[in-house]
């Protein structure tokens, strides 16, 4: 049985006329079990593979030695099954016509699931939304699966109109999550990762083709490691506040505000997808009416719950105080993590202005992401800025835009800029 614990990370007192209330709540599950084995429901897993002609011979060849090397991550018993995506999707494993579109893993299923992906050959273009949407059905074919996740892989650009995938990403919303690579530099960063954010899963480029099987080989151990198939992040304001926003900071940065579904008239629930043995950290922000001094108030309640099931509670609090030492203090995981998230938008900032060819706007938005990446000691971020600009003062945000760059560098940075690292000690 999974154990969740939450603790809050705040500076409760507010001065005289203050109204908003910061806090990061950090929730740590542990003892989740394995994928599929926690009595809730079965766990499912679907990989696609991108087939389209702009695949090649090589980085054909290294996307069939990683979903195979993906498969042996599976765990016996678990129900899945492979998507060869082009121009249309297609069940390329089990060989079914009607009935369940999925088999449970075990030793015939899996000798039979790698032949049917050596067999797989690329042509055609791209069309991801029919992708999307055969993982769906797929799915559904098995309702006894509760836990569904994908693995996709792309090498190029969607060849559909973005109103297409956005459609079908809003079909897959909330009944399935993905994990998204791509393959090379010629696929869009951005749709990527609009799927990815959507599926509460993640993004990253895998620049040559003997990178991919390591990378499936994570995927698949992460997702087989979370015993936990769904969590929701349930928050409680008292009646009159306004909850300004609720994101996820760590791992990554997740706006989760407009994912709200109303628990009941003060509660909203926001989901969270599967857990392992992790820490996740949340930054809430509540308005509240200002009182007068000396007075306190809870201004959130945040749980995780299971179902119905509460697991863990954190409180928020809130104290108006004349006191300028206690006021003015802001809680150290509090500003981490705003810079975090400041990070992540000035990066994807910085590159798109580059991309227009405003080396202005490029150069000052990137100058902030070097300095932030210092401040918060993202030392990821601040080693992949470094391939794109030149640092002249790291403290002061001073830099030059490299001449030359290596797009694979520029995706890379894209990619990881919603990553975030832990407050140091």
């Amino acid at each position: 049985m999974a154990d969740f614990t939450a603790a809050v990370y705040q500076n409760e007192f507010l001065a005289d006329g203050g109204t908003d209330v910061q806090a990061i709540v950090s929730v740590t599950c542990a003892n989740a079990g394995k994928a599929g084995q926690g009595g809730s429901g079965d766990a499912g897993e679907i990989i696609i593979i991108d087939t389209s002609g702009s695949m090649g011979v090589e980085t054909m060849e290294g996307a069939k030695a990683a979903a195979i090397a993906a498969l042996n991550e599976i765990v016996d018993g678990t129900w899945f099954s492979v998507i060869s995506g082009n121009g249309a999707a297609f069940l390329a494993y089990p060989n079914v016509r009607s009935g369940p579109g999925m088999v449970r893993m075990d030793d015939r299923t899996r000798g039979e699931g790698a032949r049917a992906i050596n067999a797989l050959s690329a042509a055609g273009g791209t069309v991801i939304s029919t992708w999307l949407d055969l993982a769906g059905t797929l799915f559904a074919s098995v309702p006894e699966v509760t836990q569904r996740h994908v693995l996709l892989l792309t090498d190029g650009e969607n060849n559909e109109p973005a109103s297409v995938l956005d459609a079908a990403i809003r079909r897959a919303t909330n009944y399935y999550q993905a994990d998204c690579r791509g393959a090379g530099t010629d696929w869009k960063v951005s749709e990527i990762r609009r799927i990815a954010q959507a599926l509460l899963g993640t993004v990253d480029i895998i620049p040559e083709p003997a990178q991919m099987e390591a990378q499936f080989q994570e995927i698949m151990r992460a997702s087989m490691s979370r015993g936990v198939s769904d969590a929701q992040l349930r928050v409680w304001a008292p009646q009159g506040a306004q909850v300004v926003f609720v994101r996820q900071v760590l791992p990554t940065v997740e706006d989760l505000t407009a994912r709200r579904t109303a628990v009941n008239d003060l509660t909203g629930a926001y989901p969270t997808g599967a857990w392992s043995d992790e820490t996740r950290d949340y930054h809430v922000s509540v308005r509240l009416p200002a009182k007068a001094l000396g007075q306190e108030q809870l201004a959130a309640r945040v749980q995780i719950a299971i179902g119905d099931d509460v697991k863990a509670q954190g409180l928020v609090k809130a104290k108006w105080s004349s006191d300028d030492n206690l006021t003015a203090r802001i809680d150290s995981q509090v500003a981490h993590y705003t810079g975090q998230t400041e990070l992540a938008a000035v990066i994807q900032e910085g590159l798109a202005a580059k991309s227009a060819g405003n080396e202005e706007l490029a150069t000052t938005k990137l100058g902030r992401a070097v300095q932030l990446a210092a401040e918060t000691g993202n030392d990821e971020a601040t080693a992949k800025l470094r391939k794109v600009v030149d640092v002249q003062d790291a403290e002061a945000g001073t830099v030059r835009l490299k001449k030359a760059v290596e797009k694979a560098d520029e995706m890379a940075l894209d990619t990881a800029s919603t990553k975030t690292t832990r407050v140091r000690k």
